[in-house]
């Protein structure tokens, strides 16, 4: 069970009642002890009222020429496809093939700074052993990618120089923030990183969304980024379903979990509640469908060229066809979910009783 909180025209709490937070969910037996343990987690709000946050409305699919309500092309750390993943060619080459977001990961160098990657360390994209947290910006800065064309790593601060330019007013950010440093240190310099610098138009309230994959993170993002939407990383439906107790949180899922009937449930569920759900990483072109059909809001692709063209070429009773290998990946997706969530809560203690009423005493106190 979860609480809903009702407010009046001043916003402040007037009705707190009780609602199944998997109410119309089609949950298979194998989960059955997980749902009743995520119920008896979530029967006190995460949060207190002062939690609030605001709506994404950015982040709802638009209607298209047809006046039909279609996802946003959101590009997984830019436009992958093509271009050396998170580097400031492929957020350019993003933008310039009409995506109307781009997604970015979140790390901290030693000295405090904001870097936009994936991984942790630099082995994968740079050939290089040392771990990020570990490394001076002054030597990421001189890093090149082993991707051609060879770039160099940005900051957030790049990223929210160049989307700062005129003309840019429109694309928006969803930014990924990963669980390797130390929350509030990551929480406290993305904020002032955010400070310092100026938008043109428009706040940047309303062109950023704070991805949490934890709910300890909540109460930091109230803290350092008052006022900015936030949405809840992950891939288990059960986890995520104790989000409907903190107003206005989004939700950004593995496409696999959402392919199921009780991920179907909680798309309907998200939507009667007004929070828009973003899909990722969704790069085939059936499965692109799949979003489009089922009234995603964002779909998460390293190749938004490809999904606009997809898009584009949608029309309602398509159908994008469900074989024997499709069922079979959505079964192995969802495995593995189950495996890796049990592992992240082990590790990192975010689905435990005690953490959510620490994160919620830690906000009434603020």
């Amino acid at each position: 069970m979860g609480l809903e909180m009702y407010t009046d025209a001043d916003n402040s709490v007037i009705e707190s009642v009780q609602t199944p937070l998997l109410e119309n969910m089609v949950v298979p037996p194998v989960f059955k002890g997980l749902t009743r343990d995520m119920d008896k987690l979530a029967e006190q709000p995460l949060l207190g009222p002062r939690s609030e946050y605001p709506s994404a409305t950015f982040a709802f699919a638009r209607k298209d020429i047809s006046g039909n309500k279609r996802p946003q092309a959101i590009a997984h750390r830019g436009y992958k496809a093509k271009f050396p993943e998170n580097t400031m060619g492929a957020f350019k080459g993003a933008v310039e093939v009409g995506a109307q977001a781009i997604e970015t990961d979140v790390h901290l160098s030693r000295d405090g700074v904001v870097v936009l990657s994936h991984d942790k360390d630099l082995k994968r994209c740079f050939g290089r052993t040392e771990k990020l947290i570990d490394c001076d910006w002054e030597f990421l800065s001189k890093m090149k990618t082993l991707k051609e064309p060879h770039e160099s790593m940005p900051r957030l601060l790049d990223l929210l120089e160049y989307l700062a330019s005129p003309g840019m007013e429109e694309i928006w950010v969803l930014l990924d923030i990963k669980l390797d440093n130390d929350p509030e240190d990551v929480m406290r310099l993305i904020g002032s990183t955010i400070r310092s610098v100026q938008p043109s138009a428009k706040p940047w309230s309303s062109r950023i969304v704070l991805g949490c994959w934890a709910a300890k993170y909540l109460p930091l993002c109230s803290r350092y980024l008052p006022g900015f939407p936030v949405s809840h990383i992950g891939f288990s439906i059960l986890y995520a379903s104790h989000f409907f107790s903190v107003p206005n949180v989004s939700f950004n899922l593995l496409q696999g979990v959402l392919m199921t009937p009780w991920g179907k449930a909680f798309i309907r569920k998200a939507h009667c509640d007004n929070r828009p759900v973003f899909a990722w990483t969704v790069n085939e072109e059936k499965r692109m469908r799949w979003d489009i059909r089922h009234n995603i809001d964002g779909v998460i692709t390293d190749d938004p060229k490809k999904f606009l063209q997809v898009r584009r070429g949608y029309h309602d009773g398509m159908r994008e066809g469900f074989s024997i290998m499709l069922f079979l990946d959505i079964l192995r997706i969802n495995f593995f979910a189950l495996i890796f969530g049990i592992l992240l809560r082990r590790r990192f203690g975010f689905g435990d009783e005690k953490s959510l009423v620490r994160a919620r005493r830690e906000v009434e106190e603020d």
